[in-house]
């Protein structure tokens, strides 16, 4: 039995209520929905409320707008949906009419850090990708590190010292996690990902890989027929998994995401298949919901597992975040990885995994053998406080504003570039860009000669494990502050890669 939803925002009830009446048949493939100032009118609400709720379904592929005929469902969903919606039909009571809808306040979030971030290391050859940890300062254009100069210290700060008071926040951290924290977190992937799960399904972890390898070990998928992982993809995922006895399984990305059908039509006998589904990493493409739903069945017929990897899914610069892959998962596959490092400080070392119910006594033994030792109660204490406080949803808010004009910045600084063969690749979220580079140069040996020169810049072929391909660069851009810095270090990067001034 899940605990009973928080209240949440009205434009996210009507996003809501039309998604389960789509999945459930309730609205058939094809047919026309109200116009918005016919539901606005009948709801009693904005109509730019209901835009919102409209924008997240036509985003997410629930809707298609044909212009001046109309709003309507998907042609796609019926074939798309298949067996998954028959198994929500058995799990999902009926869907409330659409209005009444409930104005109530949303509850607001909670507190912050300080911080201290890893460092980016360029590749080294090209079928690998180190990524080191270290002190001090990021790297100019370092990938993954958050605005470490607009975190509240001071209230992060305020909220430490109180709680190092607390003789039970200097205790031996439990080995599932802080339960406050877990609490919070449960109540937060409820209202931002459509995650509906009790606070015993979630584990704390140190970072993305510890969640990765509580997986493999407490689903025992050690000398399994192997893992897909993405192409280009997250180079740490597959080097853990060989490390951990699990093949990883090359499947290639396009523009729709991880491609489904290769993946079941080369490596069909897999056990597991690791994903970022939101944001890919690193192309920045969303899985489109028939891919989403093919994935699902897969696995649901495989017996095989989901890892969803969502390591920036708060970041999205058009549109509503994206629900998770886990909110459509009725047959329990689907293992959810979050971190709190990206979001708030990268010395946080703090992440989160949310199972399935059926596995949380695989989970609570596998994480009661774990060999890191479990996470600081204290850290894990400051940010429970932090999130059920509001400061967690104020501070994405605010970052989510702060990145999409830093990205602006610097993809403003690159298009000068242009004439030179460089081209800046824009998707709708994430903490990094994408820079095409001319044709006839070796983006490792740039991204190499970059790094050597002070800059965190990634290779994409590097990503790709030195297959052929797309080239291009990998630049943060979070740490951008002003217009004169972003010209300032592109134009020593160029210097860098020996490219002419503009």
């Amino acid at each position: 039995m899940s605990a009973s939803p928080p209240a949440t925002t009205i434009h996210a009830q009507i996003y809501g209520r039309f998604r389960a009446m789509i999945e459930t048949g309730q609205l058939k493939p094809g047919q026309r929905v109200s116009s918005l100032r016919a539901l606005a009118e009948e709801l009693g609400v904005a109509r730019g409320t209901v835009q919102v709720a409209f924008d997240r379904l036509l985003g997410e592929g629930y809707l298609v707008a044909r212009g001046p005929a109309g709003t309507f469902v998907a042609e796609h969903i019926t074939a798309a949906r298949g067996e998954t919606r028959a198994a929500r039909k058995e799990t999902t009571p009926p869907t409330p009419p659409i209005s009444p809808i409930s104005t109530e306040k949303p509850p607001i979030p909670a507190k912050a850090t300080a911080p201290r971030a890893p460092r980016f290391a360029a590749q080294k050859d090209a079928n690998e990708v180190v990524l080191e940890s270290g002190g001090g300062a990021p790297a100019t254009l370092q990938l993954g590190v958050p605005a470490l100069d607009e975190f509240p210290r001071k209230l992060w700060t305020r909220l430490m010292t109180g709680l190092v008071r607390q003789v039970n926040t200097l205790n031996r951290p439990a080995p599932a996690g802080y339960a406050p924290l877990r609490e919070a977190l449960a109540t937060y992937l409820h209202s931002s990902r459509g995650i509906d799960l009790r606070p015993s399904q979630v584990f704390v972890v140190p970072a993305y890989t510890a969640g990765l390898e509580l997986a493999v070990n407490a689903l025992s998928l050690q000398g399994t027929h192997g893992a897909w992982v993405e192409t280009p993809g997250y180079p740490p995922t597959g080097q853990l998994l060989r490390r951990l006895g699990v093949p990883p399984h090359v499947v290639p990305v396009d523009e729709c995401g991880i491609d489904v059908e290769y993946g079941i039509a080369h490596h069909g006998n897999a056990r597991l298949a690791v994903v970022t589904p939101s944001h890919q990493s690193p192309t920045g493409v969303a899985l489109t919901l028939q891919r989403r739903v093919a994935l699902l069945d897969w696995a649901a017929r495989r017996g095989a597992w989901i890892v969803e990897d969502d390591y920036d899914g708060e970041f999205r610069y058009r549109g509503h975040p994206l629900p998770a892959l886990k909110s459509l998962d009725t047959g329990q596959r689907v293992i959810y990885c979050g971190t709190l490092s990206k979001v708030m400080f990268p010395g946080l070392r703090l992440a989160y995994v949310a199972v399935p119910e059926s596995q949380v006594e695989a989970f609570e033994s596998a994480i009661a053998r774990a060999t890191y030792g479990g996470c600081p109660e204290l850290m894990q204490a400051a940010v429970a406080e932090f999130i059920t406080a509001g400061h967690f949803s104020r501070h994405i808010k605010r970052m989510r504003t702060l990145y999409a004009r830093r990205r602006a910045l610097l993809a403003d600084a690159l298009r000068a570039y242009e004439p030179y063969g460089f081209r800046v690749r824009l998707e709708d979220g994430g903490m990094h860009l994408l820079l095409d580079v001319p044709e006839d140069r070796d983006d490792i040996a740039m991204a190499r000669v970059a790094h050597e020169a002070g800059f965190g810049i990634h290779a994409l072929t590097g990503w790709r494990r030195g297959a052929p391909g797309r080239r291009a660069l990998l630049l943060g851009f979070t740490n951008i502050a002003t217009k004169d810095e972003a010209e300032r270090v592109v134009t020593k990067l160029m210097r860098t890669l020996g490219e002419p001034r503009t």
